[in-house]
């Protein structure tokens, strides 16, 4: 029989988002590299009407807004609401004007057709319902000639993962994650998000894999606090964990992220994919 000790924390959606807000520096600085991809490789410019799908707390969305300049505009969209309102802090206090959020399912935008010149989403595809109709609504709300461009994990098998789920796996063996629940490596293999893209409707696919830097700067013991709280594909597997057994895992997650750290940040690195098609 196996039960949650009450050392380990509830993945209701308050303790995600308490989580979100106490890690939301450190959480900012380790995703930094994957904003900045995202934002390079979508190429904003100035005066651009910008939908950033799956926001959560606001990025790339509040780095697409000092792109796009006074004169353009971003919308942080997301299902929740406690999430954007973080978002909306963040951008409030770096003093923009040309951002704004939007509560709404991906799979039903609430704009009208051909309203946006560029669309994004960092690390947020992977968890779409229905992924062909929710491009095929994205689709629609872009102008002829825009683009939409996205960020997604690559495999599993790479540090960030390994050291820390991949620990908890080895010791408890069954489903990594639950065959109806969302999988974060969705279009870890190669060509499948574009495939999806092309079905969709979009032109003028491409896709990428990239390695990216994933560094977190802190301790070993941080950053396993926090995936532990806000990996929510992994709920399941860790709820399955035997209360006797975490703190033999505490001590080897410890011991297999520390092999990344140099003391003051650990440094993970990631591997993502970059797809991109156009209206």
């Amino acid at each position: 029989m196996t039960s949650k000790p009450h050392s380990e924390p509830s993945w209701g959606s308050q303790y995600r988002l308490v989580a979100s807000e106490k890690w939301k520096a450190k959480s900012a600085a380790m995703g930094q590299a994957g904003t900045e991809a995202l934002v390079e490789y979508s190429r904003p410019q100035a005066g651009m009407r910008v939908l950033d799908l799956a926001s959560g707390t606001g990025e790339p969305a509040i780095t697409l807004a000092g792109s796009v300049g006074a004169q353009g505009h971003v919308i942080a969209l997301d299902l929740s609401a406690d999430l954007l309102e973080i978002a909306a802090k963040r951008a409030r206090a770096r003093g923009l004007t040309n951002f704004s959020t939007q509560q709404a399912d991906a799979h039903s935008l609430p704009f009208a057709e051909s309203s946006f010149d560029l669309a994004t989403s960092r690390f947020g595809v992977m968890f779409f319902r229905d992924p062909a109709l929710a491009f095929r609504e994205l689709l629609r709300v872009l102008r002829p000639g825009a683009r939409a461009c996205f960020l997604a994990w690559g495999s599993f098998d790479q540090p960030y993962w390994q050291s820390m789920m991949g620990v908890v796996h080895r010791h408890i063996g069954g489903p990594l994650l639950s065959s109806d629940g969302p999988n974060p490596f969705r279009y870890a293999e190669h060509g499948s998000l574009s495939a999806i893209l092309r079905s969709a409707g979009f032109r003028a696919v491409k896709e990428e894999n990239k390695m990216l830097p994933w560094e977190w700067p802190g301790p070993a013991e941080e950053v396993w606090e926090y995936a532990r709280s806000v990996s929510v594909p992994f709920r399941a597997m860790l709820e399955r964990v035997p209360a006797d057994l975490w703190p033999q895992i505490h001590t080897e997650v410890h011991k297999a992220v520390n092999r990344y750290s140099d003391g003051q940040k650990i440094a993970f690195g990631a591997t993502v994919v970059l797809a991109s098609g156009r209206k």
